[in-house]
This record gives structure tokens, sequence and C-alpha cells, in this order.
């Protein structure tokens, strides 16, 4: 029997309606088991360890992070497969952390949550969380499991972790993974496409890395923006790293003062990381006259790769490894980001 152990951080697929209140609060964890009994009835083992006190989505950060990889490290050899359960606001921060937290990672860590709490007639939870058990514990003919790497799974769908971005807060698919395809989806069967898989070497042990810098920000170019707006933020005391979101495949204003402002936090020692500003597409430096700048600039490309992945990768190489974070930066980790 395969065995996974489900981490509960919060959220709203933990949440019941208070009988007397009417109101929707945090359920207990024999509470949550009574609404999904087939949890344990099936043929996997599950174990529960929850976040004490349960913690909304939007107030996780680098503290939570580090909690549920301990988690997940601590008792790595113990289970075949794990999953978290976590709001959606922020699932797509946290489990890219986590994909770049647990290095050389060899067993499945699923995110998924829900829409609609577990204790509504209506709601999305028992399908999401029963899928996610059943990809958290399985694996091939040769006992190796099928989907080594962190995941969120929504709506019928597995999609790497760190590609993904909740791009709906009313529909029941609140994720989509925009520029790389899902890895799996979930019918009558589970179709599984382990050509877009991210293997790991096995040969290599699991890693932990728990060191965030979160001396960081997002700087989103506008139409009109003026020059105080930019200097403030790259002024910032003890700033470290940008996330600069420009124009289409890259592009910004070409205004001298921009040019030196950014050229200027560039020799500071800020590290600048050109993100496109579309979901879809790819950041191409130098395809047009407006991005030549941020070249010159010293601004790096972050090709296709998410914000919620930039950042938190981010955060990690500066707390891990400042002095080689420029060059990590731009490298891929585990299928976070398209190279050309």
């Amino acid at each position: 029997m395969s065995k996974v152990l489900l981490i509960s951080t919060g959220g709203t697929i933990t949440m019941v309606r208070d009988k007397a209140s009417e109101a929707l609060v945090p359920a207990d964890i024999d509470t949550f088991k009574a609404f999904i009994p087939e949890l344990f009835e099936g043929d996997v083992a599950v174990d529960i360890q929850a976040f004490s006190p349960l913690i909304d989505s939007s107030d996780i950060g680098p503290a939570s992070w580090c909690q549920m990889a301990q988690m997940v490290y601590d008792r790595f050899d113990e289970y075949d497969g794990f999953v978290i359960l976590h709001g959606t606001d922020t699932m797509s921060y946290s489990a890219s952390a986590l994909s770049f937290m647990l290095e050389n990672l060899s067993k499945p860590v699923v995110f998924t949550g829900s829409q609609l709490p577990v204790g509504v007639l209506r709601s999305d939870a028992k399908e999401n969380l029963l899928t996610a058990i059943e990809i958290a514990a399985a694996k091939d003919e040769e006992g190796n499991a099928i989907v080594p790497e962190v995941t969120i799974y929504f709506e019928s769908q597995l999609f790497r972790a760190n590609r993904t971005t909740k791009r709906n807060a009313e529909h029941f698919s609140a994720f989509n993974s925009y520029n790389y395809p899902a890895l799996a989806k979930a019918g009558v069967h589970i179709t599984y496409l382990p050509h877009l898989i991210h293997y790991a070497n096995p040969e290599l042990p699991l890693t932990l890395h728990t060191q965030f810098d979160t001396h960081v920000a997002v700087l989103k170019l506008f139409p009109g923006i003026q020059p105080s707006v930019v200097r403030a933020l790259l002024r910032i005391r003890g700033l470290k790293g940008v996330v600069l979101e420009t124009f289409g495949a890259g592009n910004a204003p070409s205004d001298e003062w921009l040019y030196k402002e950014l050229k200027a936090a560039v020799d500071r020692g800020i590290i600048i990381v050109n993100k496109t500003q579309c979901n879809t597409g790819s950041v191409e430096m130098g395809l047009y006259a407006v991005s030549l700048n941020l070249m010159k600039a010293g601004v790096l490309s972050g090709y296709d790769i998410t914000t919620e992945a930039l950042l938190t990768k981010m955060m990690l190489v500066l707390g891990e490894q400042p002095e080689e974070a420029k060059e990590l930066i731009t490298q891929d980790f585990c299928g976070e980001v398209t190279i050309d």
C-alpha cells in the first residue's frame, strides 16, 4: 500500500460553515475527515499533518514555505508522496518556492485546494484532493514515482508548479500554465505525459534550501510612468533584486532617464530581470529597438518565466548564494524557464 502525507496549511478547502453563526470557519482534522471519508477508504494510506493554527494563503510567506518544505524533508523516507492543502491566492508562489527549495526531488509534492469550502455541497474540494492523493501515490511498473516534482493539481489538470499562475477567482479552473503544457489530465483515467515531466538525477540526494532574502521588488512599467516612481523603487534601502515587468516581448520606453536609472541600479549591484507582462510568450531582448536600452543597462532576460517563479527564485538565490546570484537567476533549475 502506498503512503501519502497530507499537509494542511489552511485555505478555502479547509473551511466549513459554523452551525451557530453560519460563518465559514477552519475545520479541525476530525471535522475535515468527516466530509471526505473516501480519503481513508482507498488503497492509499493517508496521514495528516496540519499547521497550527491554519493560515490564510494571503498571510503565507517564506517562513511558511520553510515549514512546508521542512515537513516534506523530515518525513521524506516515510512516504511515497506528499499533498499540500493551500489557499489558492498565493498557491503559485508557495509551490514555486518549494520547487526550488527541494533540490533533486524524487517524489511527488502536489499542491491543491478548492474554490468552494469542503463543507459546501457544490465544493470542488473532494475531486481535487482525492485525485491529488492518487497522483502523489502513483508509481510506474518499476516502482518509481510517475511525477517526481512539485506540481499543482486543480480541476482535472496537473501543472508544473513553477509554471503556474492563478487566472480566475470565480471558476473552478483557477490555475493555468501558459508557457508549458499540463503534465497530466484527469478524466475517467489519469493520462500522464512522461516526456513533459522533470526528472532529477537519481544519484543525487534530496537537498533542502531555506535561506531567503526578501529585499526584492516588482516594478511594473506603464505608459506615462514618472521618473520619481522608478527612482523611488530602485533606491529603496537594501534592495537587491527587481522583477521588471515590461511590455510585449520585453520592451520598455526608450526615455534616456529610464536607461540611466536602470543602469545606475545595476551598477550598484541590484539584479534586474526583464519579465513580460503577457501571460503567454517570452522576453526577446534586442528583437525591438525599445529593448536595446535594457540590454545596455545590464538588465537580464527572464525569458518565459512567471512572476511567481521569478520572485521566489530570486529570493532564494539571493539568500543562499548571493555572490553567484546574478549568474544563477538566469539558469534553469527544474524546468521553470525555457532558455533559447
